[in-house]
Protein backbone atom coordinates (compact mmCIF):
# COMPACT_ATOMS: atom_id res chain seq x y z
CA UNK A 1 0.00 0.00 0.00
CA UNK A 2 2.65 2.27 0.95
CA UNK A 3 4.49 1.80 -2.11
CA UNK A 4 1.71 2.59 -4.85
CA UNK A 5 0.41 5.43 -2.32
CA UNK A 6 4.21 7.04 -3.64
CA UNK A 7 3.48 5.91 -7.28
CA UNK A 8 -0.26 6.93 -7.76
CA UNK A 9 -1.82 10.47 -7.30
CA UNK A 10 -4.45 9.73 -5.00
CA UNK A 11 -6.83 12.86 -4.64
CA UNK A 12 -6.39 14.67 -1.17
CA UNK A 13 -9.18 15.29 0.98
CA UNK A 14 -9.26 19.09 2.38
CA UNK A 15 -7.50 19.30 5.83
CA UNK A 16 -10.65 21.48 7.08
CA UNK A 17 -14.05 21.99 6.64
CA UNK A 18 -14.44 24.78 9.17
CA UNK A 19 -12.88 28.34 9.56
CA UNK A 20 -13.37 30.53 11.83
CA UNK A 21 -14.36 34.28 11.18
CA UNK A 22 -14.25 35.82 14.54
CA UNK A 23 -16.83 34.24 16.54
CA UNK A 24 -18.69 32.46 13.35
CA UNK A 25 -17.86 29.58 12.04
CA UNK A 26 -18.02 29.34 8.40
CA UNK A 27 -18.93 25.63 7.25
CA UNK A 28 -17.86 23.69 3.86
CA UNK A 29 -20.90 21.84 4.27
CA UNK A 30 -23.46 24.84 4.92
CA UNK A 31 -22.26 26.87 2.25
CA UNK A 32 -22.73 24.09 0.03
CA UNK A 33 -26.19 23.40 0.68
CA UNK A 34 -27.04 26.98 0.61
CA UNK A 35 -25.19 27.67 -2.76
CA UNK A 36 -27.37 24.65 -4.22
CA UNK A 37 -30.09 25.94 -2.85
CA UNK A 38 -29.76 29.44 -4.98
CA UNK A 39 -28.82 27.80 -8.32
CA UNK A 40 -31.96 25.71 -8.15
CA UNK A 41 -34.52 28.69 -7.72
CA UNK A 42 -32.43 30.69 -10.17
CA UNK A 43 -32.46 27.72 -12.76
CA UNK A 44 -36.05 26.49 -11.95
CA UNK A 45 -37.24 30.57 -12.28
CA UNK A 46 -35.90 30.62 -16.10
CA UNK A 47 -37.11 26.88 -16.53
CA UNK A 48 -40.41 27.77 -15.02
CA UNK A 49 -41.03 31.43 -16.85
CA UNK A 50 -39.55 29.62 -20.50
CA UNK A 51 -42.90 26.76 -19.73
CA UNK A 52 -45.48 29.96 -19.43
CA UNK A 53 -45.46 30.51 -15.86
CA UNK A 54 -45.14 33.49 -13.90
CA UNK A 55 -41.92 35.27 -12.71
CA UNK A 56 -41.01 34.71 -9.17
CA UNK A 57 -43.01 31.76 -8.48
CA UNK A 58 -40.13 28.95 -7.84
CA UNK A 59 -38.64 31.45 -5.42
CA UNK A 60 -42.42 32.19 -3.81
CA UNK A 61 -42.96 28.05 -3.80
CA UNK A 62 -39.19 27.78 -2.06
CA UNK A 63 -39.98 29.16 0.89
CA UNK A 64 -42.11 26.08 1.74
CA UNK A 65 -40.32 23.45 0.35
CA UNK A 66 -36.62 24.33 1.47
CA UNK A 67 -37.53 24.57 5.44
CA UNK A 68 -39.96 21.11 4.71
CA UNK A 69 -36.72 19.57 2.55
CA UNK A 70 -33.87 20.21 5.36
CA UNK A 71 -36.37 19.16 8.18
CA UNK A 72 -37.29 15.88 6.04
CA UNK A 73 -33.80 15.50 5.42
CA UNK A 74 -32.55 15.79 8.74
CA UNK A 75 -35.18 13.11 10.05
CA UNK A 76 -34.76 10.42 7.70
CA UNK A 77 -30.61 10.84 8.81
CA UNK A 78 -31.47 10.67 12.40
CA UNK A 79 -34.31 7.80 11.84
CA UNK A 80 -32.03 5.61 10.04
CA UNK A 81 -28.91 6.48 12.30
CA UNK A 82 -29.88 6.56 15.31
CA UNK A 83 -27.73 4.83 17.29
CA UNK A 84 -25.78 8.21 16.41
CA UNK A 85 -27.57 10.02 18.31
CA UNK A 86 -29.44 7.86 20.84
CA UNK A 87 -27.38 5.11 21.57
CA UNK A 88 -24.66 4.61 24.47
CA UNK A 89 -22.52 7.65 25.16
CA UNK A 90 -24.79 9.63 22.22
CA UNK A 91 -25.42 12.70 22.78
CA UNK A 92 -29.28 13.18 21.35
CA UNK A 93 -29.04 17.32 21.33
CA UNK A 94 -26.88 16.91 18.19
CA UNK A 95 -29.92 15.48 16.64
CA UNK A 96 -30.45 19.01 15.83
CA UNK A 97 -26.68 19.79 14.45
CA UNK A 98 -28.14 19.82 11.15
CA UNK A 99 -24.63 21.69 9.74
CA UNK A 100 -22.80 19.00 11.12
CA UNK A 101 -23.38 17.29 8.28
CA UNK A 102 -26.59 14.31 7.39
CA UNK A 103 -29.23 15.11 5.68
CA UNK A 104 -31.16 12.13 3.58
CA UNK A 105 -32.01 13.19 0.35
CA UNK A 106 -34.83 10.37 0.89
CA UNK A 107 -36.71 12.63 3.09
CA UNK A 108 -35.57 16.06 1.89
CA UNK A 109 -37.48 15.12 -1.23
CA UNK A 110 -40.68 13.24 0.37
CA UNK A 111 -40.74 16.16 2.70
CA UNK A 112 -39.77 19.07 0.63
CA UNK A 113 -42.04 18.27 -2.01
CA UNK A 114 -45.45 18.30 1.11
CA UNK A 115 -43.53 22.01 1.24
CA UNK A 116 -44.03 22.59 -2.62
CA UNK A 117 -47.53 21.04 -2.46
CA UNK A 118 -48.58 23.86 -0.32
CA UNK A 119 -46.85 26.24 -1.89
CA UNK A 120 -48.41 25.50 -4.95
CA UNK A 121 -51.85 25.22 -3.20
CA UNK A 122 -51.50 28.50 -1.56
CA UNK A 123 -50.53 30.11 -5.01
CA UNK A 124 -52.85 27.62 -6.77
CA UNK A 125 -50.58 26.76 -9.45
CA UNK A 126 -50.32 23.08 -10.72
CA UNK A 127 -47.76 20.85 -8.46
CA UNK A 128 -46.54 18.28 -11.38
CA UNK A 129 -45.61 20.97 -13.74
CA UNK A 130 -43.87 22.84 -11.12
CA UNK A 131 -41.91 19.55 -10.29
CA UNK A 132 -41.56 19.50 -13.86
CA UNK A 133 -39.42 22.80 -14.06
CA UNK A 134 -37.40 22.56 -10.75
CA UNK A 135 -36.30 18.80 -11.47
CA UNK A 136 -33.00 19.12 -13.09
CA UNK A 137 -32.37 21.93 -11.12
CA UNK A 138 -32.85 20.37 -7.89
CA UNK A 139 -30.28 17.22 -9.36
CA UNK A 140 -27.70 20.26 -10.08
CA UNK A 141 -28.25 20.99 -6.62
CA UNK A 142 -27.78 17.83 -5.15
CA UNK A 143 -24.92 17.35 -6.72
CA UNK A 144 -23.46 20.81 -5.36
CA UNK A 145 -24.47 19.70 -2.07
CA UNK A 146 -22.31 16.28 -2.14
CA UNK A 147 -18.96 18.67 -2.20
CA UNK A 148 -19.95 19.81 1.49
CA UNK A 149 -19.52 15.67 1.82
CA UNK A 150 -16.08 15.96 0.49
CA UNK A 151 -15.42 19.21 3.05
CA UNK A 152 -16.71 16.80 5.69
CA UNK A 153 -14.81 13.47 5.09
CA UNK A 154 -17.70 11.64 4.83
CA UNK A 155 -20.03 9.68 2.37
CA UNK A 156 -17.03 7.83 0.96
CA UNK A 157 -17.08 3.93 0.54
CA UNK A 158 -14.20 1.15 0.84
CA UNK A 159 -10.78 1.50 1.20
CA UNK A 160 -9.39 0.99 -2.83
CA UNK A 161 -5.64 1.09 -5.04
CA UNK A 162 -7.65 2.74 -7.56
CA UNK A 163 -5.42 5.97 -9.04
CA UNK A 164 -8.52 8.30 -8.27
CA UNK A 165 -8.98 7.06 -4.44
CA UNK A 166 -9.80 9.47 -1.65
CA UNK A 167 -7.18 10.29 0.85
CA UNK A 168 -8.87 10.40 4.51
CA UNK A 169 -7.22 12.14 7.28
CA UNK A 170 -7.59 12.12 11.19
CA UNK A 171 -8.62 15.71 12.17
CA UNK A 172 -7.82 17.10 15.75
CA UNK A 173 -8.80 20.24 17.67
CA UNK A 174 -6.80 22.70 19.26
CA UNK A 175 -6.43 20.41 22.02
CA UNK A 176 -5.37 17.45 19.93
CA UNK A 177 -8.03 15.46 20.47
CA UNK A 178 -10.10 13.84 17.18
CA UNK A 179 -12.89 16.32 16.00
CA UNK A 180 -13.18 14.86 12.58
CA UNK A 181 -16.46 17.95 11.84
CA UNK A 182 -14.21 20.50 13.22
CA UNK A 183 -10.58 19.93 13.29
CA UNK A 184 -8.01 20.47 11.33
CA UNK A 185 -6.02 17.47 9.57
CA UNK A 186 -2.28 16.72 10.48
CA UNK A 187 -1.57 15.72 6.63
CA UNK A 188 -1.26 11.78 7.74
CA UNK A 189 -3.06 9.50 5.43
CA UNK A 190 -4.94 7.13 7.59
CA UNK A 191 -6.57 5.08 4.85
CA UNK A 192 -7.16 5.31 0.71
CA UNK A 193 -11.41 5.34 -0.19
CA UNK A 194 -13.64 5.12 -3.46
CA UNK A 195 -14.92 8.70 -3.28
CA UNK A 196 -18.79 7.63 -3.56
CA UNK A 197 -19.22 11.01 -3.38
CA UNK A 198 -17.37 12.24 -6.57
CA UNK A 199 -19.53 9.14 -8.51
CA UNK A 200 -22.72 10.41 -6.79
CA UNK A 201 -21.84 13.86 -8.11
CA UNK A 202 -20.69 13.19 -11.58
CA UNK A 203 -24.05 10.49 -11.64
CA UNK A 204 -26.08 13.34 -10.75
CA UNK A 205 -25.00 15.72 -13.49
CA UNK A 206 -24.83 13.07 -15.95
CA UNK A 207 -28.88 12.83 -15.28
CA UNK A 208 -29.69 16.65 -15.18
CA UNK A 209 -28.03 17.22 -19.01
CA UNK A 210 -30.21 13.29 -20.17
CA UNK A 211 -33.53 15.44 -18.79
CA UNK A 212 -32.75 18.71 -19.87
CA UNK A 213 -32.42 16.65 -23.50
CA UNK A 214 -35.59 14.49 -23.06
CA UNK A 215 -37.82 17.46 -21.97
CA UNK A 216 -36.49 19.82 -24.99
CA UNK A 217 -37.12 16.51 -27.65
CA UNK A 218 -40.29 14.94 -25.83
CA UNK A 219 -41.77 18.22 -24.04
CA UNK A 220 -42.16 15.84 -20.99
CA UNK A 221 -45.29 17.01 -18.41
CA UNK A 222 -47.70 16.28 -16.14
CA UNK A 223 -44.72 15.36 -13.51
CA UNK A 224 -43.26 13.00 -15.42
CA UNK A 225 -40.10 14.61 -15.85
CA UNK A 226 -39.88 14.95 -12.15
CA UNK A 227 -40.59 10.87 -11.99
CA UNK A 228 -37.70 10.48 -14.42
CA UNK A 229 -35.31 12.88 -12.06
CA UNK A 230 -36.48 10.37 -9.40
CA UNK A 231 -35.55 6.92 -10.97
CA UNK A 232 -32.43 8.52 -12.61
CA UNK A 233 -31.46 9.32 -9.20
CA UNK A 234 -32.41 6.38 -7.37
CA UNK A 235 -30.72 4.53 -9.76
CA UNK A 236 -27.42 5.37 -9.25
CA UNK A 237 -27.58 5.69 -5.36
CA UNK A 238 -28.66 1.83 -5.42
CA UNK A 239 -24.96 1.22 -6.62
CA UNK A 240 -22.82 3.80 -4.88
CA UNK A 241 -24.61 2.60 -1.64
CA UNK A 242 -23.51 -1.02 -2.73
CA UNK A 243 -19.68 0.18 -2.46
CA UNK A 244 -19.74 2.11 0.97
CA UNK A 245 -19.31 0.19 4.04
CA UNK A 246 -19.40 3.19 6.51
CA UNK A 247 -21.69 2.68 9.88
CA UNK A 248 -24.99 2.25 8.47
CA UNK A 249 -28.95 0.76 9.45
CA UNK A 250 -29.10 -2.80 7.69
CA UNK A 251 -32.32 -5.20 6.87
CA UNK A 252 -31.32 -8.63 6.39
CA UNK A 253 -27.73 -7.64 6.27
CA UNK A 254 -28.25 -5.14 3.22
CA UNK A 255 -28.23 -1.37 3.78
CA UNK A 256 -31.50 0.38 4.44
CA UNK A 257 -30.71 2.98 1.63
CA UNK A 258 -30.04 0.35 -0.98
CA UNK A 259 -34.21 -0.72 0.00
CA UNK A 260 -34.97 2.75 -0.25
CA UNK A 261 -33.37 3.67 -3.34
CA UNK A 262 -34.86 0.28 -4.86
CA UNK A 263 -38.50 0.92 -3.63
CA UNK A 264 -38.45 4.74 -5.07
CA UNK A 265 -37.00 4.18 -8.36
CA UNK A 266 -39.74 1.49 -8.81
CA UNK A 267 -42.51 3.67 -7.61
CA UNK A 268 -40.93 6.51 -9.90
CA UNK A 269 -40.74 4.55 -12.81
CA UNK A 270 -44.83 3.42 -12.20
CA UNK A 271 -45.98 7.32 -12.23
CA UNK A 272 -43.45 7.36 -15.33
CA UNK A 273 -46.13 5.01 -16.78
CA UNK A 274 -49.45 5.80 -16.33
CA UNK A 275 -49.10 9.69 -15.50
CA UNK A 276 -50.64 11.80 -18.48
CA UNK A 277 -48.28 12.20 -21.71
CA UNK A 278 -47.60 15.35 -23.30
CA UNK A 279 -47.15 18.77 -21.39
CA UNK A 280 -49.36 21.07 -19.79
CA UNK A 281 -50.08 24.58 -22.28
CA UNK A 282 -49.20 27.93 -21.08
CA UNK A 283 -52.05 29.29 -20.27
CA UNK A 284 -52.61 26.51 -17.47
CA UNK A 285 -49.76 27.42 -15.48
CA UNK A 286 -50.59 30.14 -14.23
CA UNK A 287 -52.26 30.58 -10.88
CA UNK A 288 -56.25 29.70 -10.60
CA UNK A 289 -56.53 28.36 -14.13
CA UNK A 290 -56.79 25.09 -13.16
CA UNK A 291 -57.98 23.43 -10.03
CA UNK A 292 -55.94 20.42 -9.84
CA UNK A 293 -57.84 17.79 -8.11
CA UNK A 294 -56.29 15.59 -5.12
CA UNK A 295 -54.56 12.60 -5.73
CA UNK A 296 -56.20 10.58 -4.85
CA UNK A 297 -59.41 11.76 -7.05
CA UNK A 298 -58.16 9.05 -10.16
CA UNK A 299 -61.17 10.22 -11.99
CA UNK A 300 -60.78 13.84 -11.78
CA UNK A 301 -57.08 13.81 -12.63
CA UNK A 302 -57.79 11.36 -15.74
CA UNK A 303 -60.59 14.57 -17.18
CA UNK A 304 -57.44 17.18 -16.13
CA UNK A 305 -54.63 15.84 -18.21
CA UNK A 306 -57.56 15.10 -21.09
CA UNK A 307 -58.04 18.44 -20.93
CA UNK A 308 -54.36 19.61 -20.67
CA UNK A 309 -54.04 17.35 -23.72
CA UNK A 310 -56.83 19.27 -25.55
CA UNK A 311 -55.22 22.64 -24.67
CA UNK A 312 -52.08 21.56 -26.14
CA UNK A 313 -53.26 19.77 -28.88
CA UNK A 314 -54.87 23.66 -30.09
CA UNK A 315 -51.45 25.27 -28.72
CA UNK A 316 -49.72 23.09 -31.25
CA UNK A 317 -52.22 23.37 -33.79
CA UNK A 318 -52.35 27.38 -33.96
CA UNK A 319 -48.90 27.12 -33.63
CA UNK A 320 -48.79 25.32 -36.75
CA UNK A 321 -51.45 27.29 -38.74
CA UNK A 322 -49.18 30.55 -38.06
CA UNK A 323 -45.85 28.71 -39.05
CA UNK A 324 -47.62 28.09 -42.29
CA UNK A 325 -49.11 31.16 -43.06
CA UNK A 326 -45.47 32.82 -42.73
CA UNK A 327 -44.58 30.31 -44.93
CA UNK A 328 -47.24 31.23 -47.25
CA UNK A 329 -46.31 34.78 -47.03
CA UNK A 330 -42.60 34.21 -47.29
CA UNK A 331 -43.36 32.09 -50.76
CA UNK A 332 -45.45 35.26 -51.79
CA UNK A 333 -42.58 37.55 -51.47
CA UNK A 334 -40.87 37.18 -54.32
CA UNK A 335 -43.95 37.38 -56.31
CA UNK A 336 -44.88 40.26 -55.28
CA UNK A 337 -41.82 41.64 -55.51
CA UNK A 338 -41.52 40.58 -59.42
CA UNK A 339 -44.80 42.00 -59.94
CA UNK A 340 -43.82 45.32 -58.41
CA UNK A 341 -40.82 45.94 -60.18
CA UNK A 342 -42.82 45.49 -63.49
CA UNK A 343 -45.36 47.88 -62.81
CA UNK A 344 -42.09 50.27 -61.73
CA UNK A 345 -40.58 49.75 -64.85
CA UNK A 346 -43.45 49.88 -66.71
CA UNK A 347 -44.39 53.44 -65.29
CA UNK A 348 -40.75 54.37 -65.71
CA UNK A 349 -41.13 53.62 -69.28
CA UNK A 350 -44.47 55.41 -69.50
CA UNK A 351 -42.73 58.50 -68.48
CA UNK A 352 -40.04 58.46 -70.57
CA UNK A 353 -41.92 57.94 -73.81
CA UNK A 354 -44.03 60.90 -72.37
CA UNK A 355 -40.99 63.14 -71.74
CA UNK A 356 -39.56 62.05 -75.31
CA UNK A 357 -42.84 63.22 -77.32
CA UNK A 358 -42.73 66.89 -76.79
CA UNK A 359 -38.93 67.21 -77.90
CA UNK A 360 -40.01 65.25 -81.11
CA UNK A 361 -42.54 67.42 -82.01
CA UNK A 362 -40.20 70.60 -80.67
CA UNK A 363 -37.99 69.44 -83.51
CA UNK A 364 -40.06 68.61 -85.98
CA UNK A 365 -41.61 72.05 -85.70
CA UNK A 366 -37.88 73.87 -85.50
CA UNK A 367 -36.38 72.38 -88.82
CA UNK A 368 -36.68 74.11 -92.02
CA UNK A 369 -37.39 70.96 -93.96
CA UNK A 370 -40.02 68.51 -94.57
CA UNK A 371 -40.60 65.40 -92.97
CA UNK A 372 -37.80 63.76 -94.94
CA UNK A 373 -35.34 64.70 -92.09
CA UNK A 374 -31.87 66.10 -92.14
CA UNK A 375 -30.31 64.07 -94.85
CA UNK A 376 -28.90 65.62 -97.80
CA UNK A 377 -29.29 62.74 -100.02
CA UNK A 378 -33.37 62.77 -98.70
CA UNK A 379 -33.44 66.04 -100.15
CA UNK A 380 -31.55 65.38 -103.63
CA UNK A 381 -33.68 62.75 -104.20
CA UNK A 382 -37.20 64.57 -103.11
CA UNK A 383 -36.26 67.57 -105.41
CA UNK A 384 -34.48 65.57 -108.72
CA UNK A 385 -38.50 64.37 -109.26
CA UNK A 386 -39.71 67.67 -108.68
CA UNK A 387 -37.25 69.10 -111.23
CA UNK A 388 -38.17 66.11 -113.73
CA UNK A 389 -42.00 67.11 -113.33
CA UNK A 390 -41.40 70.93 -114.34
CA UNK A 391 -39.07 70.11 -117.13
CA UNK A 392 -41.96 67.87 -118.65
CA UNK A 393 -44.49 70.31 -118.00
CA UNK A 394 -42.15 72.94 -119.41
CA UNK A 395 -41.73 70.68 -122.48
CA UNK A 396 -45.05 69.80 -123.02
CA UNK A 397 -46.00 73.80 -123.33
CA UNK A 398 -44.14 73.91 -125.74
CA UNK A 399 -44.63 71.14 -128.30
CA UNK A 400 -48.32 72.88 -127.37
CA UNK A 401 -47.29 76.31 -128.25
Amino acid sequence: MTLRSDVLAYIPSPPQGVWQLGPIPLRAYALCIILGIVVAIWWGERRWQARGGQSGTVLDVAMFAVPFGLIGGRLYHVATDWKKYFGAGANPIEALYIWQGGLGIWGAVLLGGVGAWIGCRVYRVPLPAFGDAIAPPILLAQAIGRLGNYFNQELYGRETTVPWGLEIYPRFDANGDPDPMNGISNGVVEKIVHPTFLYELLWNVLIVVLLVQIDKRWRIGHGRLFALYVAGYSFGRFFVELMRDDEATLIAGVRINSFTAALVFLAAIAYFVFATKGREAAEQLQPGVMNRPWPWQLGALRAAGASAAGAVAREVAAKDAADEADSAEAADEPDRSEKATLEKSAAGAGEKSDAAEPNSTAAANDSPRSEAGDSPDADDESAEPAKSVSGAGKKTADEGS
